[in-house]
């Protein structure tokens, strides 16, 4: 026996930027605050599971395809033959590790590819962006879910394989897929190492990494509705949401005692109420008059959360049964759903104060978009 390269640069590059990106991926996909990172991470892995599918093609003898391409009924002789104790030692990747190959791949493109309308619909952003709407965002959602929790078990199935057949044939696979290199009867052909190909990998993965986060740190603050420290404490990418119709005399009036919230954040009906009993605003007489209030009013009808103008006004308008009339938007039942887990000790945050100022935690709270990811609670 003798030692050769069986894994070549950009094979390994690959696998464990895989594996990292999916990792990575899944650590950050319940969190409003991460799903940026989230993205990037869906985006990376797609780019990697494509330049997978050209070098299992072109790339080296152990690379391709062709070197592995065992049907299920193999994967499962080999599977049993594995669990007996008499399945035969494969230089390369064995049947029942080359299902896992092509479920991983097939897994990972169609995660990726519904984390793709997801963004595009619940979050009208990346490259489907505007081609639906969020019910349908929605729905793929659950589907995308559903196929990661699928990608995680193979994964796991993957983890059990590797620990059986490294025990089995008495080598240590995790390493070999570290080093590239396995033992070999002599005569055995070796692997080309292809470094070029796997540096440039990595640069390409480098440059798009930076090109990701450089828009994070440079993105315009007056595009957030914020200010300098807000946008320093904002997490890595705060998407900036569509620009939303404005009144400036809707900044004047309401923005002079609070924050101008804006009118997609509640039905049109609550706008209609709160205008209509403006004279007993929360124990304050606003003191406006007829014409001031028509022209309020013929703002907020026509950009109220019936009208889905952005993800939060959409989730609103969904949550508030036909027959409420909520006047504050802290009522609201999504907004109480989505708050819900925040400790009373942020509430008390001398930076937040209030559940109503919603400014010390949204970026864009100004501009009214509230995108998942320009949210940071200060601590």
């Amino acid at each position: 026996m003798k030692t050769i390269l069986v894994w070549d640069l950009p094979l390994r590059l690959f696998h464990w930027l895989f594996a990292f990106s999916f990792a990575a991926a899944w650590l950050t996909a319940e969190s409003d605050e991460w799903l940026s990172l989230h993205a990037f991470f869906g985006y990376l892995m797609l780019g990697l599971i494509g330049f997978r599918l050209v070098w299992g093609l072109v790339g080296s003898r152990y690379a391709r395809f062709s070197s592995f391409l065992y049907g299920p009924r193999a994967g499962l002789d080999y599977l049993r033959a594995s669990l007996t104790g008499h399945a035969a030692r494969h230089l390369g990747h064995n049947p029942a590790g080359s299902q896992a190959v092509y479920l991983l791949l097939g897994l990972g493109l169609l995660a990726g590819f519904s984390g793709l309308f997801v963004q595009g619909g619940e979050e009208q952003h990346g490259a489907t962006a505007g081609a639906f709407g969020y019910v349908v965002g929605n729905l793929i959602k659950e589907g995308h879910g559903f196929l990661a929790n699928l990608m995680l078990l193979v994964v796991f199935a993957h983890l059990a394989g590797v620990a059986l057949e490294s025990w089995l044939h008495k080598e240590n696979l995790a390493r070999s897929m570290v080093t590239g290199l396995k033992a070999a009867e002599p005569g055995t052909p070796a692997a080309r190492p292809n470094r070029l190909i796997g540096l440039l990998l990595l640069a390409a993965v480098t440059a798009f990494g930076a090109g990701w986060f450089f828009y994070a740190w440079h993105e315009p603050v007056e595009r957030m509705g914020g200010h300098d420290d807000a946008a320093r404490e904002a997490p890595p990418v705060a998407f900036v949401g569509k620009t939303l119709p404005e009144s400036a005399l809707w900044q004047e009036e309401c923005g002079s005692c609070h924050l101008a919230f804006h009118p997609s954040l509640l039905p049109a009906r609550s706008w209609q109420s709160l205008l209509a009993g403006q004279d007993r605003h929360f124990r304050d007489d606003l003191g406006l008059e007829a014409a001031t209030v028509a022209k309020l009013l013929a703002f907020a009808v026509p950009n109220s959360a019936e009208q889905h103008a952005s993800e939060a006004a959409w989730k609103i308008n969904r949550s508030v049964p036909a027959d409420a009339t909520p006047l504050r938007i802290t009522e609201t039942p999504y907004w109480v759903k989505k708050h819900r887990e925040i400790a009373a000790a942020d509430w008390k945050n001398p930076k937040v104060k209030s559940k109503a100022n919603c400014a010390a935690c949204h970026q864009d709270a100004e501009a009214g978009t509230y995108e998942d990811a320009a949210m940071r609670i200060p601590r």
